[in-house]
């Protein structure tokens, strides 16, 4: 696949970035609560893409998605919570545009204590500790309003450890919360995603029954599902097929240690058959991303991203194909 965009649509996304920011930035400097309304972006389906943390240097994370030769990015803003400006806005939409990179989805996980693991990740990570429970509910809000200026059209998070008993007491809390967020969303003309990871598909379908919010989705993290031992991802494509709208594409080994997550590894090296996640996504109509999520940093990242574009792009052609 041609990771680069064709001419018409690189330039409808240009003229989408341009108009969107320009008045985004105009409703905010006049005060209004609405903003501009969010449109959508030209991208190709299955169009690959990275997920960077751009703070605190986004003309460097957003120039290196360009630089790699991908369409899109999708943006972990942590570093950014209390600090949404429309200056800010604006400089995220012009560097954007400069790179003709496309932001498909923003997340934020944030405020902190986060623990990923299986000892204390139950009780610190996502919507579902009471404690830290308001707080990331404020901070998903902000960055929909945030993203809403760059015409993002989805918000994702960590959910947390949803409860697989519907009748536990942190349960009902935890669909209020989402449900909170899907209508704060919608309302931004945005979805709202639950990241997959820490509960197993089964739960997740659960959710959007109960949160019964057609605006509410799921993050395919495929290797998540893995590292924290809920399930296969190929499995878990048939079970949420049709609800997932935005997919990390990320790879890793089953954990072994009962107190630690499995181990993320680069693309092809673990236990992600990404062949038939790609056959199952297509089944289901999937037509966004495929970011490439690799936990590492520095000149060995860059070099895995590369490696793993080039395997990607052969599988992803090859989906098509059957």
């Amino acid at each position: 696949m041609n990771p680069q965009h064709n001419g018409r649509a690189a330039e409808v996304s240009r003229r989408t970035f341009l108009t969107t920011a320009a008045a985004a930035s105009a409703a905010v400097a006049l005060g209004t609560a609405g903003i501009a309304a969010a449109q959508p972006l030209a991208v190709e389906p299955m169009a690959l893409g990275l997920l960077i943390k751009p703070f605190p240097d986004p003309a460097k994370k957003i120039a290196l998605v360009h630089e790699l030769g991908l369409p899109t990015c999708f943006l972990s803003l942590d570093g950014y919570l209390g600090k949404y400006t429309a200056a800010l806005a604006k400089q995220f939409a012009d560097l954007l545009d400069k790179n003709q990179v496309v932001a498909t989805t923003a997340e934020v996980v944030y405020p902190q204590p986060l623990k990923w693991n299986f000892l204390e990740g139950p009780s610190t990570i996502g919507l579902v500790p009471p404690a830290y429970r308001q707080a990331r509910v404020d901070a998903l809000k902000q960055t929909s309003d945030f993203a809403k200026l760059l015409g993002i059209r989805q918000i994702q998070t960590h959910c947390g450890f949803i409860p697989e008993d519907p009748k536990d007491p942190l349960y009902e809390g935890t669909v209020l919360a989402i449900r909170k967020l899907a209508e704060h969303c919608a309302g931004n003309g945005q979805s709202f995603l639950m990241e997959t990871g820490q509960e197993t598909p089964t739960t997740v379908s659960r959710m959007l029954k109960d949160v019964a919010r057609t605006n509410l989705g799921v993050g395919l993290d495929t290797a998540n599902l893995i590292l924290y031992g809920k399930a296969n991802p190929v499995d878990a494509v048939k079970i949420l097929g049709p609800h997932i709208k935005a997919m990390h594409a990320k790879d890793g080994k089953w954990p072994t240690d009962p107190a630690k997550l499995g181990e993320e590894v680069i693309i092809g090296k673990g236990d992600v058959d990404f062949l038939r996640v790609f056959q199952g996504l297509r089944a289901a109509g999937y037509t966004g991303a495929v970011t490439i999520e690799r936990e590492t940093s520095g000149p060995q990242q860059i070099a895995d991203v590369r490696e793993e574009k080039v395997y990607l792009e052969r599988l992803i052609a090859a989906s098509a194909n059957v």
